[in-house]
């Protein structure tokens, strides 16, 4: 192939991995807030609770696994011998939506009650809560860079010649917190009016994802960028945001790692 049609074809996927990603992200919070267009969290149940424990059990599970192995250095490596290093950022984002999209398409109902809120104006605020739980996991990409994040950037989108991965900076919300992605995804999974048996192993489980896979990123940031991640970390809290002490270059702790 031609460098042309090399780029070309290395646009068409980078754009087709991320409309999957968008496609993706529009389902998780259809699917959370049980908007009935698509599959949602609180479907009929159709079969013995321990089966829909079972199959949703094994479902994260598949997810967890692959969003972890490939995010890890020697999976990369491993993953360019059979893709071009432009496309390896496509390449996750894309196998990460698919394994999303699976747990959505394949969830098991269990609508047994936790907890129910039927009074306003505690409904709307619970609502409200997890939309801001939305935004700020979404608008988090945007303060980073969000070609890369997806693969755009890496895929030939908004860039002229050769690719440099995003320098270190210290912006909105990263100054107050080191993973405001993470905090904005916890929020979106626990705020609702309406907290089924289902719905609560979904939240418990993405929640224990999420504090253990950080502890896995911040070890990498640390053996990548050294002291430097290492005052950041001091300096700036993981989850609870705290006004920046004072403005540093820190490192944009989530571009490479999840689809938060």
């Amino acid at each position: 192939m031609t460098s042309y049609s090399t780029g070309v074809a290395s646009r068409v996927y980078s754009a087709f991995a991320y409309l999957a990603f968008a496609l993706t992200a529009a389902w998780a919070i259809a699917f959370l807030g049980n908007l009935r267009l698509v599959p949602v969290i609180d479907r009929a149940q159709t079969g013995p609770a321990w089966r829909a424990v079972l199959v949703d059990s094994a479902l994260l599970l598949v997810f967890a696994l692959q969003h972890s192995v490939m995010a890890r250095a020697g999976v990369k490596r491993r993953i360019a011998r059979g893709v071009p290093a432009a496309l390896e950022r496509s390449t996750y984002v894309l196998s990460t939506s698919l394994c999303l999209g699976l747990t959505f398409w394949q969830w098991r109902g269990l609508p047994g009650s936790i907890w129910r809120v039927d009074a306003q104006p505690w409904i709307a605020l619970l609502w409200g809560i997890c939309a801001v739980g939305w935004v700020i996991a979404l608008s988090s990409t945007f303060m980073i860079d969000h070609l890369d994040f997806v693969g755009l950037r890496q895929g030939g989108w908004a860039r002229r010649g050769r690719y440099t991965s995003p320098s270190f900076a210290e912006r909105w919300m990263y100054a107050w917190l080191r993973h405001p992605m993470m905090l904005g995804l916890l929020v979106a999974f626990w705020a609702t009016p309406s907290m089924t048996t289902g719905h609560l192993l979904f939240a418990v489980a993405a929640s224990a994802y999420i504090a253990v896979g950080v502890r896995f990123e911040e070890r990498d940031l640390r053996r990548q960028l050294g002291d430097v991640y290492g005052e950041y970390a001091r300096r700036v809290p993981r989850f609870v945001p705290r006004h920046p002490r004072s403005a540093h270059a820190v490192p944009r702790s989530e571009t490479k790692v999840g689809l938060s």
